[in-house]
Parts: structure tokens; sequence; C-alpha cells
């Protein structure tokens, strides 16, 4: 399975990223060490949508907090960068795709990313991983 993260990222060009604690939601808590992972810098930390693909090479579950009924999965990654993104894709491209049952990769990912816009790691189906090659 592949992934995809939406985060803040403060060095574009970097051969590798640290993430830590991060969010998970539609199975991205099961990201592990050669997964995958899409990574897209955040718009709401200023960022412009995808800039790179990585490969993770560590992930660790973050513990959960005692006493703390409802709680978001959390993992910690580290990636290397494989190749940077040569077509631009965000907020700006994805808002038209609302139509949650239209089986587009583009819908998947303005789904799992902007109708809660929280920064996360989501895991993605493998259609919208090939959609996403596409673009590198």
């Amino acid at each position: 399975m592949a992934y995809a993260i939406k985060t803040e990222i403060r060095d574009l060009k970097a051969k590798a990223f640290t993430f830590t604690a991060q969010k998970t939601m539609y199975g991205g808590k099961r990201i592990a060490t050669g997964d995958t992972v899409f990574v897209f810098a955040s718009e709401n930390e200023g960022g412009k949508g995808l800039i790179a693909r990585a490969v993770v090479t560590s992930a660790e579950p973050v513990a959960r907090k005692a006493g703390v009924a409802r709680q978001t999965p959390r993992v910690s990654i580290a990636v290397r960068r494989v190749a940077l993104a040569k077509q631009k894709l965000g907020r700006d491209q994805l808002k038209r795709f609302k139509d949650w049952d239209d089986g587009r990769p583009e819908t998947e990912l303005n789904f799992k990313f902007y109708r809660q816009a929280t920064n996360k790691i989501v895991g993605i189906t493998d259609e919208t991983a090939a959609f996403l090659e596409g673009l590198f």
C-alpha cells in the first residue's frame, strides 16, 4: 500500500524528512519502513501541495496518552526523497473533485486531505498511487 502525507515542510528540496507524531487517518497508521509516501506541503502552513515521492526509512507508532478516551493514532516517520514533483497538485487543483463516489484519484485525495483539512498521513489506493506517479 502507498501513503500520502500532508504536513508543514520547511525545506522543499531536502533529501530527507522527519515527521514527528503525525495524525493518521484512512489506514495511515499502518505505514511501515519501505513503503512509498507522497509528500504534500500543507497549504495550512504556506505550502503548495505535492512536492516529492519518498521511501519510508523508519516508522514508529506514538504511544497513546493515558486517560484520554478518544485519540487519533499518531506515527513518527523518517523518509528519504526519491523524486521531486514535476506537476502541481494541491488544494486549488483538487477542490473541484467533490463527487465522493466517482472513483477518481483526484476525488480520493480531495476527500482524504481537504474535507477535513488537518495535516495527516493517509493510506491511498493503488489507482491513486499510479495517478500520483504520473506527476514525477
